[in-house]
């Protein structure tokens, strides 16, 4: 692993998981692969236009501290602040970060309950900037379980950056990568009971068209490209259950700093080690 200031960091092919949140390699895709990476604008190196991001490390930080794991959150919260405003200013298209996983419901509730608790917090002293700052927030996953102050605050932010135009901030939040798929492939099942009709015995005609990029469309991802560069903190390389379609391709940089202490400077770094990587696509 090449180490870039204080990130420790991994160039990984795809296929290699990260807990609590995401990581990966190279990235090809059967929809849009994203191409073009731009100049960046508040550092030398280019940015890619799909980040991803697996916030991890929130609870060992509090422990170290020796405070409770809710005040690590709070500090991964103001962190997260801290990454979209800079992911944004330098031109970056879209950010997505692993917020909740659908197996992070088997955490204690006093712990759930104060993590969307946070959710409530950001959206209410944060909204205001991020329109001024032009950002789209969008969410990935099923957020219905979540408490009603915390999913309406959500929805809130949600519709009044819908007009906006500048980065796609997407908050992946009660998402598993593989009940996406899952849900992916009853659609298009679906599709093919409809469109074949009822008793009907043969739908390979139906079937014969479905390929990656449709498949694609089905997914809570959809209208995003697959992420060029996945950044993992707390020194995990594991996915844990993120954008497993979508992360075929990507590049990924591990870092052993754990989220609450993710700076931008820290991820100034990791996109530079991202720049440095030659990506083929499984070509030569």
């Amino acid at each position: 692993m090449a180490r870039a200031g204080k990130a420790v960091q991994g160039g990984q092919t795809a296929g290699q998981e990260a807990a609590g949140g995401a990581v990966h390699d190279t990235q090809t895709s059967g929809r849009e692969a994203s191409s073009a990476d731009q100049a960046a604008h508040g550092g030398d190196s280019p940015v890619p236009r799909h980040i991803a991001v697996v916030m991890d490390g929130n609870g060992r930080w509090a422990k170290q501290k020796g405070r409770p794991r809710l005040f690590g959150h709070n500090a991964g919260m103001n962190a997260m602040t801290e990454i979209v405003r800079h992911a944004s200013d330098r031109g970056v298209e879209y950010l997505t970060v692993y917020a909740f996983s659908t197996e992070n419901w088997k955490r204690s509730a006093d712990e759930v309950s104060g993590i969307f608790g946070l959710l409530v917090k950001f959206v209410e002293l944060k909204l205001r900037e991020l329109i001024e700052n032009n950002v789209v927030v969008s969410v990935i996953g099923d957020y219905s379980p979540i408490p009603a102050d915390a999913r309406a605050a959500l929805e809130r932010t949600i519709r009044d950056t819908s007009g906006n135009t500048g980065m796609r901030f997407i908050i992946a939040l009660g998402y598993g990568g593989r009940a996406d798929i899952l849900s992916a492939a009853k659609k298009l099942a679906a599709e093919a009971v409809r469109e074949c009709g009822e008793g009907c015995a043969d739908i390979s005609g139906y079937l014969s068209g479905i390929d990656e990029a449709r498949f694609a469309e089905k997914l809570s991802t959809s209208g995003a490209p697959d992420p060029d560069l996945v950044i993992r903190t707390s020194g995990e390389k594991r996915l844990s259950n993120f954008l497993l379609w979508e992360t075929a391709y990507s590049e990924f940089v591990f870092t052993d700093v754990l989220w609450p202490d993710f700076t931008p400077e820290i991820f100034d770094s990791c996109v530079e080690e991202y720049s440095r990587r030659n990506r083929r696509f499984g070509g030569r």
